[in-house]
């Protein structure tokens, strides 16, 4: 692996240059100057509809195939199972809608996920009369309090819940509070071997900026992710294979094909100029492949491993002022640069207000759309936790620089 040169990888992100610290990274990444300039070209010249046959026509609608050549590279998947639209929560809501499942069908949901990937289950299941089961980890209790801190979705917990009716399986690949990471290769080979045509839906909105994701290896049947999390604009894409394609029926008009996943779930006019900009991210990360020597993914997991290394070391550390949920350990194999705690004596508003008034560190608090994670199973009150959420072009001197701004302001009350 190369040396990354993370002051050289800054300079591709033209709001770096700025003094805010960003370590709400989870909530949306910055953007690289390469994909602000190709949406600002689109639109001085290919802002039109496509699918005419005038010059500026068909220039626009090449960009937007180029957009979707690259989304499928992404994810290892072909373009006839992308489509993209304004963000995960729209594309899942809507593909709740093209599942034509039938009462006494039986659909498995995670109660440790982002709303996004429970609301429109929830609401299938109360549609359709539709059995709802909650896929709920196993407490795992810390040494320091007797609340379970870091829940994790494992297949042993899940296979009770399958049967023969089982229809859909719905969790996160890696959680937008926890960090934590899920094997989802193990889930999904639990799930098509006890369930052959089950489905399984995955949120990888957190996992996607961190890591490669091939979606034949890890044989999932839906993954969703958010480009503005991936370095680029406010456009999300959801991948369908070609066999999940064929349990789904269309939202388009009847006049329209329905072919692609695209035909059947992103409806009417889609954002050109942001499917179109999707190139410059996929060239930035893995020009040739996520295997392939120019590919920047091992240099991004090996750097913010150090980062979050840095910040743990310092929250293990005092475990009597911080309880941390989600992965205790540093290992990039089992968590994501994406920490969150409380502090003894804190609520986590007032902690993260105080210390931005005084300094220029951005991040947050909160349940971050995951209130069944955080106030449910946690047990957390309204300020949730605060979550301290690290990407690559962050620096060690900016997580040191937090450490001691956070301690310097926890002290005082000490």
């Amino acid at each position: 692996m190369a040396t990354f040169d993370v002051e050289a990888d800054r300079a591709k992100f033209p709001a770096l240059k700025e003094d805010q610290v960003f370590l709400d990274n989870a909530g949306g990444s910055q953007i690289l100057g390469t994909v602000i300039e190709a949406i600002s070209d689109y639109l001085i010249k290919s802002n039109v509809q496509f699918g005419g046959g005038y010059k500026t026509s068909k220039a626009s609608s090449s960009r937007y195939d180029d957009g979707v050549t690259a989304g499928a590279k992404f994810l290892n998947a072909e373009k006839d199972e992308i489509a993209f639209g304004p963000s995960a929560t729209q594309l899942l809501r809507n593909l709740s809608f093209t599942l034509p499942f039938q009462p006494g069908d039986e659909i498995i949901v995670s109660s440790i996920d982002h709303e996004a990937n429970i609301a429109p289950w929830k609401d299938l299941a109360s549609r359709l009369n539709i059995e709802l089961k909650w896929w709920t980890p196993q407490a795992t209790t810390s040494t320091s309090t007797s609340t379970s801190t870091n829940p994790r979705l494992l297949p042993a917990d899940l296979k009770p819940l399958l049967s023969p009716k089982t229809r859909l399986v719905t969790c996160t690949h890696a959680s937008n509070v926890l960090g934590s990471i899920h094997d989802i290769k193990a889930i999904a080979d639990a799930v098509h071997s006890a369930v052959p045509t089950a489905l399984l839906c995955v949120d990888g909105v957190a996992y996607a900026p961190h890591r490669p994701v091939d979606v034949k290896a890890l044989g999932v049947d839906f993954y969703v992710l958010s480009w503005y999390k991936v370095y680029g604009p406010h456009v999300a894409m959801l991948y369908g294979s070609r066999r999940a394609q064929e349990q789904m029926r269309t939202l388009g008009h009847f006049f329209n094909p329905d072919a692609t996943l695209e035909n059947k779930i992103s409806l009417g006019s889609g954002h050109y100029e942001l499917v179109q900009s999707i190139p410059p991210i996929v060239d930035y990360i893995a020009p040739s492949s996520p295997s392939s020597p120019s590919s920047l993914w091992p240099s991004i997991a090996h750097h913010e491993s150090q980062l979050q290394s840095t910040l743990l070391a310092y929250l293990t550390s005092q475990p009597e002022k911080f309880t941390i949920y989600g992965e205790p350990s540093a290992d990039g194999a089992v968590r994501l640069p994406t920490v969150s705690f409380v502090v003894a004596g804190w609520d986590s508003r007032v902690l993260v207000e105080t210390l931005e008034r005084s300094t220029n560190y951005g991040f947050r608090w909160g349940a971050f759309y995951s209130h069944a994670l955080v106030r449910d199973f946690l047990g957390l009150g309204p300020a949730g936790v605060v979550r301290v959420s690290m990407a690559h072009y962050n620096t060690l001197e900016e997580i040191k620089g937090f450490i001691e701004a956070l301690d310097g302001v926890i002290s005082k009350t000490a």
